[in-house]
Formats: structure tokens, sequence, C-alpha cells
């Protein structure tokens, strides 16, 4: 690139003096031609003729001049930014052609995510790849996972032209000879290449033993994950805890050894883990493994409308001694509403609630340091639920709404579509509460449980949800745990 610039610059100073010579002779020709055509109009007996002659053929000329101007000018490009095809300094102009397509195109193309299994052999990935080109379909990435008994599925980002419908593309695939396809919708957090996303998964795993998964649902797409706790609330050991250190894949199913004790199961219907995708979800395990328990520390001291200071924190194991201390100083129909059963077995779920790998907990301390008020937001397989816990005395101060709009900022964050909380349909203060998020609310009565559903889809926003304490005070009931 640099030769090719400076090339012009030099053939512009080799011809140089030659231009110089040219425009020198051109001046003495005109000197000469003007002398003559004094002497002749001063001299001569057609001197006013010839002058008259004279500035004619002047006027002609740069009539002629201006003409070809005009016309030459015409064929020329236009100036620089005066046209959408003009490429900007510095780009190429291949790149700048390829993008002044019409925005119609870019604009009514769809993005699919589709998986085909295809034979192990010279040629199969090829005769895919002409299959959607005939269809005019872009592919944007592919992962190739390659399969113990044999063959590849091949993983595709396609960009198709919107009126293809996915029927289409799977019978296009299958004439080329792939089976077992899979398919459907992408968007544009697709396109983040897989060493990208794993990355980052890895990162937040690393921060937040919350995230584990999460980040597994997000590498693995859609699927459920249970998290089997090693023992029951009775203290007898649980069934399908025992999963081996390696780990299990068993076609749809995945189950693997939960740092914290336990097991945590993996299922995604229809279609089947790779062995790839065993190993990388395997190694986001052993990761959290590895770095052992761990919490986000930061916290916010914020102000009461009566003056008093609280600090919210995220809350963990670490705190389950003050947290037995709060339901001893709760009344048996605060602790009622939140467990919705024996206030005596309140104490058992405290250990699955302040697990990390169970969800996140917000824990709401005076400045003393006692603890007087849990939120938790818990991971239920595909769904979020969220549940307070507010200590009497503490209770119709505004906490709740403060616990409450953190926890369903966490959950839009973690790009949940939805989260429900269980309580009784008596309890009008949790049902202020929810209403209280200005989300859109679905209710579900059954045998004096209501169980109401905050649509985070339906709200783009809701993780800007302000972290400022209401002025109004409201009672907040309590849900059970999962």
């Amino acid at each position: 690139m640099t030769e090719r610039n400076h090339a012009p610059a030099q053939r512009h100073h080799r011809h140089h003096w030659r231009r110089d010579l040219v425009e020198l002779a051109a001046l003495f020709c005109a000197v000469a031609v003007a002398d003559g055509i004094a002497n002749l109009v001063a001299h001569g007996p057609h001197g006013p003729v010839l002058l008259i002659a004279s500035a004619v053929a002047l006027l002609v000329t740069a009539a002629f001049h201006t003409w070809w101007a005009r016309r030459h000018n015409s064929h020329a490009p236009p100036p620089p930014g005066t046209a959408p095809s003009d490429p900007a300094p510095g780009t190429d102009p291949a790149s700048s052609a390829s993008s002044s397509a019409p925005e119609s195109a870019t604009a009514t193309a769809a993005l699919w995510r589709m998986r085909t299994t295809v034979r192990d052999e010279p040629g199969s990935l090829a005769a895919i790849c002409s299959a959607l080109a005939r269809h005019r379909v872009d592919i944007l990435t592919l992962q190739t996972h390659p399969l113990p008994e044999g063959g590849t599925v091949d993983e595709f980002l396609l960009r198709s032209p919107h009126d293809l419908p996915s029927s289409d593309l799977s019978r296009a695939v299958a004439g080329a000879g792939g089976h077992s396809t899979w398919i459907e919708r992408a968007d544009a957090h697709d396109l983040v290449d897989t060493p990208t996303r794993v990355l980052g998964l890895a990162t937040r795993t690393a921060l937040d033993a919350a995230e584990l998964p999460l980040a597994l649902r997000q590498l693995l797409g859609r699927c459920t994950i249970h998290s089997i706790p090693a023992t029951t609330l009775s203290g007898r050991p649980n069934a399908g805890a025992d999963a081996p250190v390696e780990g299990v894949l068993e076609a749809t199913v995945m189950r693997l050894r939960d740092p914290s004790g336990g097991a945590i199961t993996i299922e995604r219907p229809h279609l089947p883990f790779t062995p790839t995708e065993f190993a990388r979800a395997r190694a986001l395990v052993e990761l959290d493994a590895r770095l052992g328990p761990r919490v986000p520390r930061s916290q916010d001291v914020l102000t009461l409308p009566e003056g008093n200071e609280i600090t919210v924190r995220r809350a963990d194991g670490s705190d389950l001694a003050a947290a037995r201390a709060m339901h001893d100083r709760c009344s048996e129909r605060t602790l009622g509403l939140r467990y919705h059963g024996p206030v005596s077995d309140a104490d058992r779920y405290l250990g699955h609630l302040l697990s990390p790998r169970f969800g996140r907990t917000l824990a709401a301390t005076t400045a003393s340091g006692k603890l007087v008020a849990l939120g938790h937001l818990l991971w239920d397989g595909d769904e979020t639920e969220v549940a307070l816990l507010i200590e009497d005395d503490w209770q119709r101060r505004g906490i709740g709404s403060e616990l409450l709009g953190r926890l369903i900022a966490m959950a839009s964050e973690t790009g949940c579509d939805s989260v429900y909380a269980v309580t009784q349909a008596s309890n009008t203060g949790m049902v202020a509460a929810m209403r209280g998020l200005g989300l859109p609310l679905d209710y579900q009565i059954e045998e004096g449980t209501l169980v109401i559903t905050a649509r985070l889809d339906a709200a783009p926003a809701v993780s800007t949800v302000a972290y400022e304490l209401p002025r109004a005070h409201q009672p907040y009931g309590q849900q059970h745990p999962r």
C-alpha cells in the first residue's frame, strides 16, 4: 500500500522539468503572436478589422473551452462524501461496495441456529454448504462436534432470506445428507464467537459461585438444570446425588458432581449432548470446584425514611448463624407466611437458601450489624422464584420493596423472562409489593395459595430498576422456600 501511494508522486517529480519547458515555450509563442498582432493593428491597413476578428476568436475559444470543461467534468466522480457509494478515506473499496447493498436485504434477513449430523467423510460438509448456498443462505459461523461412534455434529449460525421458512432449510440439509437436524431462531447475541463466550462465562463463574447454573445454561443453550443436594432436609442421603468425579453423559442428560456436594443434572430434550459440550461443562464445574466458595462482597448503605441506615449486601453460608437468630426474633405468623409449613422446620431451609448453588441471597443489616431481612432469587429449573423474609419490627419501612427491586434487576440481568412469587391469597402486602414493580403480572390462585408471575420480557428496562427506597411503606408477606 505504501509503494502504491508514493509511485504517482515520484512520476510527478520526474516529469516536472518537461512541463516547465512546455509552459516556457508557450509563453514565448504567446509574446511573439501578441507582438505581431500589435504591429498589424498599429501599422497595417486593416488594423480595426483584425482587432475585431481577434476579439471574436477569443470569445469563441472561451466558449469552446467552457463547453469542453463541462462535458469532461460530467463524467468525473463526485466529490468525496456527496454519494453514498463513495468509500470513506482509508477504507477498502471492496468492503465499501459490499456495504452499499440495499439496506432492505439486511433488514429482512433472519438468523438461525442449526445443528445437523453428517457422515465423517470428505465432501459431506461441502454438500451441506452447497445446499444452503442454493437457497441464498449465508453461513456466519460453524462448529464441528466429533461423535465417538463416527460422524460429526455440525452447528451453524445462518443468515437466510426472511421469507425462507425453516422447513425449507431442513429439507435442503436432509437432501444433502444431513440427519437429526435441529433448528431454531437466533439473535444478535449468538454472533459472539464460541471462545469469547466461554471465556466470558468462566469469568462470571470465577467472580460468583451463584453464576455456575446460569453459565451452564448459556453454554449449552436451551436446557433444564437441577442442583441435587447431597442430603435431604431431614438429613437422609438424596437419590441421584452420587455422580462420579468424571461425570456421566447419557444422550440428552448429563450428570456432574457438584463441588459444594451433591450433583448437577442437565437435561435437554430432543437434542443429545455431544462429547465436546460435555467436556466444556465439566471444565466449567472443575473451575468452580478449584475456586471454592465465593460471593461478591460489595455493599450499599441506604437510609430509611425515618432516618435509620441499613446495609444491603450479598449473603451466603457464613450468614447462617445470623439468619437463625433472625428466625428466633420473628413471630410464628411471619415464619408461617414465609415457609408455608411447620414453624419448627424453618431453620432447616436456611442452609439450602443461603447456598449460592441454588440462587442469590440479599441481606439487609442494621448499623450494628444485626441481620433483619433476607431476599432470595432462586433458580427453579427453567423458572426463577423471588422470596422475602423481613423481621416483624422492620416491616412496613420499605425494606421489602428495596430487596425486591434488586432481585428483579438481578433476574433481568441474567436473562430471565419471568419471575414468580408464592404467597397466600390474603397477603395483600406481597401483592402490593409486586404491583409496585410496574411490570405485567399474572395471578394464579389454588387452594388459598397465590402465585404471582412478573413478566420481565415485556419490560426491557427492568434492569435499570432504581435502588432508592420508596416513600410508601407496605407490609411484606413471604414465600415458601425451594
